[in-house]
């Protein structure tokens, strides 16, 4: 029987999200399949790696693998930065996946923060059709104009193509063959892009045009803001930016999220990091929105973008 490779990254700050997104997954997959999840991680303690591990049970196995705090040269610069406002080398994991993991061909990459009610193993199947990604259009940010702005002008590619890349099929074997991880570092170094979304940009510039878009229901998001109709049935909900049930009430998808929670051994700690939140982080959180839109709006002013870069005749697309 072949095995299903799933793949996270996660720092210590989210192993209680990553425990609960693995328990959805090992619930509501198909049990005629062999599943492998890999947990590439920088600082994971043994105490959470053992209580992830209580929720693993066949046909699923787990197995953790820690990396490097100067993991492939990629330093804490301030355009390498996630959301504007902090540093996390996990992000980048996953531009490496294919080089780590030569055993497969094809595998499945999720963000820690998500829940799948759905059956991963129709994710994993999904049929690529020659394309070295599957992903889904990012409509988290549609209502926002700046950010449309800077994803057509900054980045270089439409906006109805741009995806987001916290879920993604990827096809191993054509990265490999393609060095999609030397072609990003060599990039990532030459020109050190300011960036909003530092992951995601690199693979919208480097793949647009060899991505197949999969259905919203595989990476449904909380909107975040209008008036947004909800998927009724989501295959896989991603609590993208900060709509995260684990720091506030009456967020969107919520109940999937705590059926899970009730579950883990982190449920108190969850709760109480939950309680403690305070309405300056609020406040805060809105600010780091707001130098996000601010930012995107006048980033196409910069010397280098990628746009600049590929309308310049430089090889970019995979």
């Amino acid at each position: 029987m072949s095995i299903v490779p799933i793949f996270f990254s996660v720092d210590e700050g989210y192993a209680p999200y990553l425990d609960c997104a693995v328990r959805s997954l090992v619930e509501n997959a198909s049990k005629d399949k062999e599943y492998k999840i890999h947990v590439l991680h920088q600082d994971l303690t043994d105490d959470s790696i053992e209580k992830i591990k209580t929720g693993v049970k066949p046909p699923f196995s787990i197995e953790f693998t820690k990396l490097s705090e100067e993991f492939y040269g990629i330093t804490e610069r301030d355009e390498n930065k996630l959301r504007c406002d902090y540093f996390t080398m996990t992000i980048y994991f996953r531009l490496f996946i294919a080089d780590m993991f030569p055993q497969y061909d094809k595998g499945v990459y999720i963000d820690s923060d998500i829940i799948v009610p759905g059956d991963i193993s129709e994710l994993y199947n999904t049929d690529l059709e020659g394309k070295i990604i599957a992903a889904c259009q990012d409509h988290s940010i549609s209502s926002v104009p700046d950010f449309v702005y800077y994803i057509e002008n900054y980045v270089g590619v439409p906006f109805n193509e741009y995806i987001n890349s916290g879920v993604l099929v990827m096809d191993l074997k054509q990265m490999r063959e393609k060095h999609f991880s030397e072609q990003f570092l060599g990039h990532l170094n030459s020109y050190h892009f300011d960036t909003v979304a530092p992951d995601q940009d690199y693979i919208n510039w480097m793949c647009n045009g060899n991505i197949k878009y999969l259905d919203e229901s595989w990476d449904t998001m909380p909107p975040q803001g209008g008036d947004v109709k909800l998927i009724e049935k989501p295959n896989l909900i991603h609590y993208n930016l900060f709509q995260k049930p684990w720091f506030y009430d009456n967020i969107p998808y919520e109940e999937y999220f705590w059926k899970y929670a009730e579950q883990s051994p982190f449920k108190d700690e969850i709760l109480k990091s939950k309680a403690s939140r305070t309405e300056a982080q609020r406040k805060e959180e809105d600010a780091v929105i707001g130098t996000m839109i601010s930012k995107a709006a006048v980033m196409d002013q910069n010397e280098f973008t990628f746009r600049k870069v590929y309308e310049s005749g430089v090889k970019v697309r995979v």
